[in-house]
């Protein structure tokens, strides 16, 4: 027997980088108590910093480390990591994740990936958005960004299939449109 931790620093010597950030992403996500019957992640960045120190000399640490470098909270699916790895290969700013309309408001629609500065909601629905009540869902979430002012792109499994090259040229040229809010901090450069 082993940890869900210790398995991923075993993969490390498997699988490629991007696969191994998204094993890890599902790791250290804060679960849903209301879907998954947990409330605690599986493993903090913390704690996987503290394996890999114990593990200084184990074949796949330094895979592991460049991984965890690039691991984020947030991600509910591996797709969403991978469109946000695609992001920043594409020179694109880090998105934030899980980001509420409304800050604060646990009732909020939620976007999974974003940028609050420019009012934009990036969105991957996997297969389970086919079924008629997320379809509603994600229907009424799109709307209440759409009235807010934000621009919503929804991404697919077609994107996903393209390595997501289509979907962060439209997400550049969003940025390059979208309206830059004063009241927000951001890393974007104005103009």
């Amino acid at each position: 027997m082993t940890t869900r931790s210790r398995t991923w620093l075993d993969l490390a010597t498997q699988l490629p980088l991007y696969d191994l950030i998204c094993v890890g992403d599902q790791l250290i996500r804060v679960p849903r108590p209301e879907l998954e019957g947990r409330t605690a992640p599986y493993a903090t960045l913390a704690e996987l910093r503290t394996l890999l120190d114990r593990h200084r000399r184990r074949q796949g640490v330094v895979r592991a480390r460049e991984a965890l470098e690039l691991m984020r909270v947030g991600a509910d699916s591996a797709p969403e990591t991978r469109l946000r790895l695609a992001m920043l290969d594409a020179g694109l700013p880090e998105p934030e994740l899980q980001v509420k309309l409304r800050v604060g408001d646990p009732f909020s629609p939620t976007t999974d990936l974003g940028f609050r500065a420019r009012r934009l909601a990036i969105q991957y629905d996997g297969g389970h958005h086919l079924e008629e009540e997320q379809i509603l869902s994600d229907m009424r979430r799109d709307k209440a960004f759409r009235a807010a002012g934000w621009t919503v792109l929804v991404f697919d499994k077609d994107d996903a299939g393209e390595d997501f090259v289509s979907a962060t040229k439209q997400i550049k040229k969003a940025l390059r449109t979208a309206w830059m809010d004063p009241s927000v901090e951001s890393g974007f450069a104005r103009g």
